[in-house]
């Protein structure tokens, strides 16, 4: 296996920090991955596990030993008469395997359209947008449990999905390096368009004349409209997640803050709009140094040029202490820092 030193990974994160890996071994297929652990040489090593890099805050210098996912390909593995089953590398770009699906006549993913990053972190972020989360058209993956080299299969309840969340973020946090995932598309499709936007366009064009290729198209001009293009404005994409409170609190929200953006959940809470309080606290289109809050969406952060890791988080910290000053909510970030 072979190993390379001091690479540079400022094209290898969405928000375009300066940082050099001390040493990098790039993971084209499982059985490399199962070489981490029988590796002498890299036997001991801290690991970082890294694949897009646009959920990640980069330090200047990463002294673990990076583990760049670069796992390819896609196939239809099972044709069942309700659902059709895909198998996709980890390596593969999120959004080119959406456009597959479409390309493909197969529905399903339509509303995560446009989601930087691999396929093999949308587990690991659990990923959402526009009313569909991941978890709800994920069938399983292989990973390889970097401690010992072993491959195992997780099935839905093995990988603790939660709100933007699932358990390879929390107590598996690298130690499990993800192969393959595989996607369960119902062939029943039924649009979804609960999301203002795309209410607004389906209103216009009629409810009967929807189809996938349209929400496809759709989410990805509101994605490209509000948010910035990494390739153009380092960033992250939405920076922190839109807290979840009880009732209660957010009865006491609306009174002292009548105008405050929320959505019910199916289990009584409400999600709070992190944006809408960002904006409240007269954060959008605010600069702190090189890194600032986007002027047409306040959840998202970018890199003005040149910014630091320590820079992004002094920024976010501030946001969040005015948020928390104001609202009493905390909020949590999206991104890790490796």
């Amino acid at each position: 296996m072979h190993i390379e030193t001091d690479i540079d990974l400022t094209g290898h994160n969405t928000f375009a920090l300066p940082s050099v890996a001390k040493r990098l071994v790039r993971i084209r297929n499982a059985a490399d991955a199962c070489r981490v652990h029988s590796d002498s040489d890299l036997a001991g090593l801290p690991r970082a596990i890294l694949g897009g890099g646009s959920n990640v805050i980069l330090p200047c210098t990463l002294s673990d030993l990076v583990l760049k996912v670069e796992i390819s390909g896609k196939r239809l593995l099972i044709e069942r008469a309700d659902a059709r089953i895909i198998e996709v590398g980890a390596g593969e770009t999120w959004h080119d395997v959406v456009a597959w699906t479409m390309a493909m006549g197969w529905p399903g993913l339509e509303n995560l359209a446009l989601i930087p990053g691999t396929a093999g972190a949308a587990p690991i972020q659990n990923i959402g947008a526009y009313g569909v989360e991941f978890k709800e058209r994920f069938d399983s993956l292989d990973a390889v449990e970097l401690e010992t080299g072993r491959t195992v299969q997780m099935a839905r309840d093995d990988c603790g999905f939660s709100y933007r969340n699932s358990v390879f973020k929390g107590e598996l946090a690298n130690r499990y390096l993800v192969t393959r995932i595989r996607l369960r598309l119902p062939k029943a499709w039924r649009p979804v368009i609960d999301y203002p936007d795309l209410q607004r366009r389906a209103r216009m064009m009629g409810h009967d004349n929807i189809d996938a290729q349209q929400i496809f198209d759709w989410v990805c001009a509101i994605r490209r409209a509000k948010l910035p293009d990494p390739a153009e404005l380092g960033n992250a994409g939405s920076f922190f997640k839109n807290p979840v409170v009880d009732e209660a609190t957010h009865r006491a929200m609306a009174q002292s803050e009548p105008e405050v953006v929320s959505f019910i959940q199916p289990d009584g809470t409400f999600k709070l709009s992190a944006g809408w309080m960002i904006e409240a606290c007269g954060w959008k289109g605010r600069q702190l140094g090189r890194v600032g809050v986007y002027e047409q969406q306040a959840l998202v952060l970018v890199n003005r040029g040149g910014a630091t890791m320590e820079e992004v988080l002094s920024l976010a910290a501030a946001i969040g202490d005015s948020v928390r000053e104001r609202f009493g909510i905390s909020l949590e970030m999206e991104p890790t820092p490796l």
